[in-house]
């Protein structure tokens, strides 16, 4: 019981570690430390409270009534919810040191007290959501998670593109709310209760409607396509370590929010894994396909989280597949590789954010054509973001190697005799995950190239440097988990095992370690080799290029005698050939030049990737409804007459109704 005392002690300090910074002058710097010092001391104690929760064999749980007149005050700790609450305790507390350099009250006077107060919201929503064993307790928490996020994504409020981008989230994510609050109503009627408790019994229409119905409501936030709308837009203009929270937590509570349904749902239905496995492989697709189109650097990895949540799907698919068709290797193997991936993601996309927002605050900028050769100016940055980079294409021996891995693994397995529908599913799954794969590499190769290779296509990339330390450590400790969880991936396997568990219990199906499964051992052998090269290799470029110095020589210049900035290759012209590849999907823009004459006048080629949900089907069907609805005020005619009309035309419609019912 400790235990949860502490998580929840913990969620009250980020709750109120704002007030500070909101009590104290507005450019006070010891406001916005004294805020940081609470919210790292809130993830310290809930840190601690899950160490005392880890060792414990049952759950643990506190319920007391409290004043509203429906369901009650009811948490709880088991395996999943630590797992899902190690990343929002780790990575927030990160966020706001990092926040001290980035972000300084004292530079933005007009947002800095605000974005304190609701960063630490954000963070305590955040585990109350992961905690709520009520459905109206989950809703409450949810609801403040929203609005929260919606206050710390806006904080550059004065931008047009920031209030668009928050407009679209505050409609998309009370759309995801509002299909939640149906989903509960349901819940209410079928089991009679708001208690999130698993249900032994429950008809298959209830139990599909459900799933359906959590599927999209979660999927709004987890950024699941075509629900991801809100997704690009937010977490570009958000600042970065709020970009970094959003993504590599937030995102997180939709993936949460269905982990729970499906646990609490009896004997799933074998289309509810063949929906998953074909939403995940379309949205980690379509999620990089978006992400290589992009030039803004944020916006790429926006798109890579919808790619990272396609494969986290997959696993759940997996997993939901090995309950309906009884094989516990599936459950173990695509539910592990999904949680795993869950704390993988939080790590490499968080890090990943924050070396882009040391990049703008380097550059003043978020445009790739206007960066380049910063790996002279920033060579630590730099190391970070091939780190970063490696884990995130999933390549040995970081941690996104792993969870990739055990996905294979399980979908392989599938290959037994289990029904023709699994195999289909899950051969689509796994040529889907290979392109994921390959199309993330060249994303990434595009990135690094164009960022921090050649020379500086701007003046202020000439100038850029290293952050300092308050920005510098955050990213290297993100970075070491990334690296730990790459070399011993064996220390998840218990954790992983004991919540696949108590996620489902298989009948007459012992169930199976990760590690049985898996080969972990050698993974980690390997991983510390190559690990161990690859520093090795470092080490002896530093020492030979320190001996023999910096030679200089003219470069090839192709017949230009003064070769500019201007003449390498941008992140359009990297990627042309794959990019024409998916025209179908990404629909891109070019704007081409008008070259006439001898000699022509200056001129410019510019490429444009808008959202083909957002921008082509989303934003002109509610232009439509603009122009259209305000007629529909002909109703509204301001006579008391004419409404008393409607409502009796309303009881006269509801009565032939119940009439109509009633009849046998």
């Amino acid at each position: 019981m400790l235990s949860v005392w502490l998580v929840l002690g913990a969620i009250g300090l980020l709750v109120g570690s704002g007030m500070p910074a909101c009590l104290l002058p507005f450019r006070s710097l010891l406001g916005q430390r004294l805020t940081v010092l609470l919210a790292v001391t809130g993830s310290l104690l809930g840190l601690s409270g899950l160490g005392l929760a880890i060792p414990e064999t049952t759950p643990l749980s506190w319920r007391i009534p409290w004043f509203l007149p429906w369901g009650e005050f009811a948490v709880t700790l088991d395996p999943l919810t630590v797992i899902f609450l190690l990343p929002v305790f780790v990575v927030p507390a990160l966020g706001a040191v990092y926040g001290l350099d980035y972000w300084k009250q004292s530079e933005h006077p007009d947002s800095g007290r605000r974005l304190g107060l609701f960063y630490g919201l954000l963070a305590g929503s955040m585990a109350m959501v992961v905690v709520a064993r009520d459905g109206v307790l989950f809703l409450i928490a949810w609801e403040a998670m929203a609005i929260a996020a919606y206050f710390a994504a806006m904080a550059d409020e004065r931008n047009p593109e920031v209030r668009r981008a928050g407009w679209v989230y505050l409609i998309a994510t009370h759309a995801g709310t509002l299909t939640l609050i149906a989903m509960f109503a349901l819940w209410h009627r079928v089991t009679g209760s708001f208690a999130l408790t698993a249900a032994a019994m429950m008809p298959a229409t209830m139990s599909g409607a459900l799933f359906v119905l959590a599927l999209i409501g979660f999927g709004v936030k987890a950024g699941l396509m075509p629900l991801h709308v809100w997704l690009p837009g937010a977490h570009a203009n958000a600042p970065s370590h709020v970009s970094a929270v959003m993504s590599g937590v937030m995102l997180k509570m939709g993936v949460y929010g269905i982990v729970r349904v499906t646990a609490l749902l009896p004997a799933p239905a074998p289309w509810w894994g063949g929906v998953l496995l074909a939403v995940g492989a379309i949205t980690g697709i379509a999620g990089i396909a978006f992400a290589i189109s992009q030039h803004d650097i944020k916006r790429l990895l926006a798109y890579s989280s919808v790619e990272n949540i396609g494969i986290i799907a997959m696993g759940l698919g997996l997993a939901l597949l090995g309950r309906s068709y009884g094989r516990s290797d599936w459950v173990s193997l695509g539910l592990g590789s999904a949680l795993l991936h869950v704390w993988n993601h939080a790590l490499f996309k968080s890090l990943l954010f924050l070396i882009a927002g040391a990049v703008i605050h380097a550059a003043d900028t978020r445009e790739m054509d206007r960066l380049g050769g910063l790996l002279k100016r920033m060579p630590w940055t730099t190391m970070l973001f091939v780190l970063g980079a490696v884990a995130i294409c999933a390549l040995p021996p970081l941690n996104g190697f792993v969870s990739e891995w055990l996905l294979y693994i399980g979908l392989f397995r599938t290959l037994n005799p289990g029904g023709a529908s699994a195999m289909a599913a899950a051969a689509m799954a796994t040529v889907g995950l290979a392109m994921i794969g390959a199309l993330a590499v060249a994303c990434f190769v595009k990135f690094f190239g164009v960022v921090f290779l050649g020379t500086p296509r701007s003046n202020a990339a000439k100038h850029a440097h290293d952050p300092h330390a308050k920005m510098m450590l955050p990213m290297v400790a993100l970075a070491l988990g990334c690296v730990v969880l790459g070399i011993l991936p064996m220390v998840t396997a218990p954790l992983l095992g004991r919540a696949a568990q108590s996620w489902t219990v298989l009948p007459q199906t012992p169930p199976q370690s990760i590690a049985d499964l898996a080969p972990l051992n050698w993974i980690s052998f390997m991983g510390t080799g190559l690990f161990g090269l690859m520093m090795a290799g470092a080490l002896i470029w530093i020492v030979l290029s320190r001996v023999r110095g910096v030679r200089k020589a003219g470069t090839w210049d192709c017949g230009y005698a003064q070769p500019t900035a201007r003449m390498q290759y941008t992140g359009s012209s990297f990627t042309q050939i794959l990019v024409s590849l998916f025209t179908f999907l990404v629909w891109p823009q070019r704007h081409e030049p008008d070259v006439e004459g001898i000699h022509p006048w200056k001129t410019q080629f510019k490429s444009l990737t808008l959202d083909t949900v957002l921008d082509r089907l989303v934003t002109p069907v509610f232009t439509l409804a603009g122009q259209f609805l305000p007629k529909a005020r002909v109703f509204q005619q301001g006579q008391t007459q004419y409404y008393v009309l409607y409502i009796l035309v309303t009881v006269i419609v509801l009565l032939l109704w119940a009439a109509m019912g009633a009849q046998p």
